[in-house]
């Protein structure tokens, strides 16, 4: 965190440090506080809520994409999980009614999409409560 002019001089003294070793970077301000509780750690849902799912082939992209989605929409993220195990690949889900889902998800998708990482998107509007112990 910091002002973004300094999170601006730091990412960019980090993109020379890595001489071209570097797939992405980028500076989002005003970044919502649900993005920081989602990175790392799962929520479990209402059993009676919609889940939406977004993955990317950016880290950076996921980020900025799951911040689009909580701002834009009434959704819960229930967890950003960042390239461990996902040959580099990102994901978050998030759930909330039917209509704010499928907001989150279409405002996500679109930062994804401009990127050019979109691996695909999906709203399940009931799914089987068994599904929120194997993806959450």
């Amino acid at each position: 965190g910091g002002t973004p002019a300094a999170v601006t001089a730091a990412v960019e003294a980090g993109t020379a440090a890595a001489n071209g070793c570097l797939i992405d970077d980028v500076v989002i301000s005003n970044l919502h506080p649900d993005v920081f509780t989602a990175i790392g750690r799962t929520q479990m849902p209402e059993p009676n809520s919609a889940l939406g799912v977004v993955e990317s082939f950016n880290v950076a992209m996921i980020i900025k994409a799951a911040d689009a989605a909580v701002k834009s929409a009434n959704i819960t993220l229930l967890e950003i999980r960042l390239a461990m195990a996902l040959g580099g690949k990102a994901f978050c889900t998030m759930t909330g009614d039917v209509a704010s889902v499928e907001a989150g998800v279409s405002a996500a998708k679109r930062v994804i999409s401009e990127a050019g990482t979109l691996v695909n998107a999906v709203v399940l509007a009931r799914p089987h409560p068994d599904l929120y112990r194997e993806v959450v």
